[in-house]
């Protein structure tokens, strides 16, 4: 329903640019839809939510696939693009409490209550904050999450992206919004990517229109950091990020499995460049699998050097060591 929802959307702002254009909406589900009962940590296939759907884009049976952007792996398939990532919703974590916690906060609830969470990320760094707390594995589309939280006593509360909740018009069920400080969320958390036919212009220059240029330069960032650190969902790896007087910042760090290991560092870039006009070779540059031809370039590739900066700064320091073995321990 989720799914369905982010690409009414896209689609109906296609067709405010476009009246003229007829666009049919094909739906399919993914391995991840169907494999719900193992953690999707552990089923160890990078594009769990992505790849029937480009073997149709790849079959020229669709011509956009609509993703969550935090479900595209950092490194595409040859032949395909991001081409538009469009105005990105709150990317921070909701905490959803079971109706008999109602008006609690995490830091309220009762010693070892369960909370449910599907994402290594959240539990490692709530794990640190709320040692008081249990975290369990829950998996399903957030209807299934949610009806599994209020008709069972398994859970006291679960965490879920604030953004999917608002987008399904559940914002009602918000108990708690986690700050940066409580939790930096995903790579890409909150916005909603395009996918194309990378050589298909037509398309291209269609969706381009849909890209936010604030968006897209802090997710090139942020995606930039996640591909030097060669993290995925098998990992604790986790990202804030700002675009302020055109200064781009960037908080990223890496996390054991259990939270007590970590290392976060922040930092900033200028991506104050104007856009250039004049067609040149770099037209269609690829930044972490982005084509972002209405952003300036420059800015693009700022955006690109601070990820893999913050990244390199965070290597030097041990995080390969922390990553390695949080994923030692999560294949185990």
């Amino acid at each position: 329903q989720l799914a369905r929802i982010q690409t009414d959307s896209v689609v109906e702002m296609l067709r405010e640019l476009y009246p003229d254009l007829r666009f049919e909406i094909v739906a399919m589900s993914t391995t991840g839809d169907k494999i719900l009962d193992t953690a999707l940590s552990k089923i160890g296939e990078k594009s769990l939510f992505t790849k029937e759907l480009e073997n149709a884009l790849e079959r020229n049976e669709v011509d956009l696939v609509v993703h969550s952007l935090k479900d595209l792996p950092t490194t595409l398939p040859p032949g395909f693009t991001i081409g538009a990532v469009c105005k990105r919703e709150n990317p921070l974590d909701a905490v959803v409490f079971h109706p008999k916690n109602c008006g609690k906060t995490l830091s309220l609830l009762p010693e070892k209550s369960v909370i449910g969470t599907s994402s290594l990320r959240r539990a490692a760094q709530l794990k640190k904050k709320f040692p008081q707390l249990e975290f369990r594995d829950i998996r399903g589309n957030l209807n299934t999450r949610l009806k599994k939280l209020d008709e069972k006593e398994d859970f006291s509360a679960i965490i879920l992206a604030a953004a999917g909740l608002k987008r399904m018009g559940w914002e009602n069920r918000i108990g708690q919004l986690l700050s940066p400080e409580d939790c930096l969320y995903a790579v890409g958390q909150g916005a909603l990517a395009v996918e194309v036919r990378a050589k298909d212009q037509e398309i291209l220059n269609m969706v381009s229109a849909l890209h936010d240029a604030d968006t897209v330069l802090r997710c090139i960032a942020e995606r930039a950091f996640m591909k030097r650190l060669e993290g995925g969902c098998s990992v604790p790896v986790a990202v804030n990020t700002m675009l302020k007087d055109g200064q781009l910042y960037l908080t990223g760090a890496v996390y054991s499995l259990d939270g007590s290991d970590s290392l976060k560092e922040t930092m900033q870039i200028s991506v104050n460049y104007p856009q250039q006009t004049e067609d040149g070779p770099n037209d269609d540059a690829q930044h972490v699998g982005i084509t972002a031809k209405n952003v300036p370039g420059q800015a693009q590739e700022a955006a690109e050097n601070l990820g893999v900066e913050l990244a390199s700064l965070l290597l030097s320091k041990g995080a390969k060591h922390i990553l390695s073995v949080a994923r030692q321990l999560n294949d185990a």
